[in-house]
């Protein structure tokens, strides 16, 4: 399991350190604050492998904060390690998990928060940890799947706009004198090209393209962290050919998994569609999802809540 951000060391070495927990853990862990706390983030499938081991430990009937610390010892990743080891400190401490993960958002989203806090609430605790695994796995074998989706896509656009460049910086220059010797009046796509290659190679361009470049994304992230820039975004977004209707699929897949883990686990389907409205990355679904809710709680049917978005 050395893939995935874990090393297994002997058995004795294990146990001699989980006896000498509370003498030491806290001494020699990485000090996390607030801050770092707030900003800590990990790899999905380190996360993967992380609940189906914690979720293995606690049906052999070793209590959670011993768990956490066996697994602490054995991530690689210090970082991480220290987040399991902090979190293994507020249970010795009387804290309960749901609220220990609650400290690190970046790590522990909010859809396994809730999947904690029902487990807790039903004494479900392992067979949640499970699910989460499951869930986080399906996660996984779907980001894998758009990635294998746009790597060809990807690829054919920065050929193409590498081949342009070189075209219009080295082959369309040549021509340019050939057409100046002839004195002839030039169709007006060719003198576009003429004009562009010019552009293209003159050091105005070598200057403005990075500086133009930083100032529509900056541009971008700006108006996207608005209300209105999302939610107008999200919605061009879903629009475009072929990449639209990749993106809707997935978070569509992504919220029906989701949606049925959480409901296995024991919430309602309002808490279910909640927590999957925080889960979601589209201002358009997130406002499906909320109109759902709405229309559920007035005893609506959830099929007849989800016809009235059109996103299917």
């Amino acid at each position: 399991m050395a893939e995935y951000g874990y090393s297994i060391k002997n058995e004795s070495s294990r146990d001699n350190n989980a006896d000498d927990f509370d003498k030491k853990s806290l001494s020699e862990s990485i000090k996390l604050n607030s801050r770092k706390k707030r900003r800590l983030k990990t790899k999905l499938d380190i996360k993967l492998i992380f609940f189906r081991q914690l979720s293995v430990i606690l049906q052999s009937g070793v209590p959670l904060s011993q768990g956490l610390i066996l697994l602490s010892e054995n991530i690689s990743e210090k970082k991480f390690a220290a987040c399991i080891e902090d979190i293994a400190s507020q249970l010795n401490s009387g804290r309960d998990l749901s609220l220990a993960f609650r400290e690190y958002p970046k790590i522990f989203d909010p859809i396994i928060v809730g999947l904690i806090e029902a487990g807790e609430a039903g004494g479900i605790l392992s067979e949640v940890l499970e699910r989460i695994a499951l869930l986080l796995e399906s996660q996984n074998k779907l980001k894998s799947k758009i990635t294998g989706a746009l790597i060809y896509p990807v690829i054919l656009l920065f050929l193409a706009i590498s081949v342009s460049l070189g075209l219009l910086i080295f082959i369309v220059p040549t021509f340019e004198e050939l057409f100046e010797g002839l004195g002839a009046e030039l169709p007006g796509l060719t003198q576009f090209m003429l004009d562009l290659s010019r552009f293209v190679t003159s050091p105005i361009f070598i200057i403005v393209a990075p500086i133009f470049s930083i100032i529509i994304v900056l541009s971008y992230t700006q108006y996207y962290s608005t209300e209105k820039g999302k939610l107008l975004l999200d919605s061009f977004f879903l629009k475009i050919p072929v990449f639209g209707d990749l993106i809707l699929r997935s978070e569509l897949a992504s919220l029906s998994n989701t949606f049925s883990t959480l409901i296995n686990a024991g919430l309602t389907i309002t808490e279910a569609l909640e927590k999957c409205t925080l889960s979601s990355s589209n201002q358009i679904i997130k406002n499906s999802i909320k109109r759902a809710v709405t229309l559920v709680q007035e005893g609506q049917l959830l099929g007849y809540s989800f016809s009235l978005s059109n996103l299917s």
